[in-house]
């Protein structure tokens, strides 16, 4: 029979406390019960002050980001993966003190009945969620100011959230900014779609919208919203113009920016396309922009 509790350490950095759950009602996974919940999610994780992290690839990339989890759910079959993940991490990245993280292992069957879900990526993690910078912050001035950033109104898929952070990532964009109606950038199917480059894109909300286009205005940056419509600019052309800071403003899908939005950017920019198609989906199109304005 297995220990139910044993620690292990690794490399100094944690202490990896194993605990084995053989039911769904152990008052200690309670950070893991309805994860399919997405009202209930979005309210109890920003009040806990967590975000889960699903795969041990996103855990190795939340981790090698510096942050912190509260603890661990595997299975025994994969609980030699999590503390390799674990002892990956650079000595900097907990100033070498160890830390005490419980390791919750159950069966296959039982994982399913606590999440929802089969859990067939290897791992869950219950992350501490960190404190997000200021808009001032992100924008950066001086030598550190950046070139490009995506703003997201009220866009509420969590897949597409994820989908335009990956594109981030990947084209060269400098950081996000996200209204206060938009989808949790941390929402678990967010950091899943993006890969875990979440974790590597500086972003934060900016509480005041549309009046925060003025702030961005005053940051040296052209606010181009991406919208259909007579008046919009060619995508080709405004790249052409290579503005030297850029803020691209998605909406939200299907009824896109609103009315006051764009009335406040500077320019509306649309991405050329065959007239039987309307429109790409937001994430989609913010990966063409970005291409464009590269």
């Amino acid at each position: 029979m297995r220990p139910k509790r044993r620690s292990i350490r690794v490399e100094n950095l944690f202490e990896l406390q194993i605990g084995e759950v053989t039911s769904p009602t152990d008052g200690r996974i309670g950070d893991y019960l309805n994860l399919k919940d997405v009202a209930l999610r979005r309210r109890i994780e920003p009040e806990r002050g967590l975000y889960m992290a699903e795969s041990t690839y996103v855990i190795q990339r939340a981790l090698a980001a510096g942050h912190v989890p509260r603890s661990f759910l595997t299975s025994w079959q994969h609980l030699p993966i999590i503390k390799d993940v674990v002892a990956q991490l650079p000595t900097e990245s907990t100033g070498g003190q160890a830390e005490v993280i419980p390791v919750f292992v159950a069966p296959d069957a039982v994982l399913e009945q606590i999440t929802g879900f089969r859990v067939h990526r290897g791992a869950l993690a219950a992350m501490q969620r960190p404190a997000l910078p200021s808009v001032a912050e992100i924008l950066g001035n001086g030598l550190d100011a950046r070139r490009r950033i995506v703003v997201l109104e009220d866009i509420v898929d969590h897949t597409n959230v994820g989908a335009i952070f990956r594109s981030v990532a990947a084209l060269g964009a400098d950081g996000v900014l996200i209204t206060p109606q938009c989808a949790d950038p941390l929402y678990r199917r967010s950091v899943r779609v993006s890969m875990g480059t979440v974790f590597a894109i500086p972003w934060t909300r900016i509480e005041s919208w549309p009046s925060g286009i003025e702030q961005l205005r005053d940051a040296g940056y052209t606010t181009a919203a991406l919208a259909l419509g007579e008046e919009s600019l060619n995508l080709t052309e405004f790249a052409a113009q290579n503005p030297e800071r850029v803020a691209l403003v998605l909406g939200t899908e299907g009824d896109g920016l609103q009315k006051r939005t764009l009335a406040q950017c500077d320019v509306a920019v649309r991405i050329p396309m065959r007239p039987d198609v309307d429109s790409l989906n937001v994430a989609a199109a913010c990966a063409v922009a970005l291409w464009a304005l590269t």
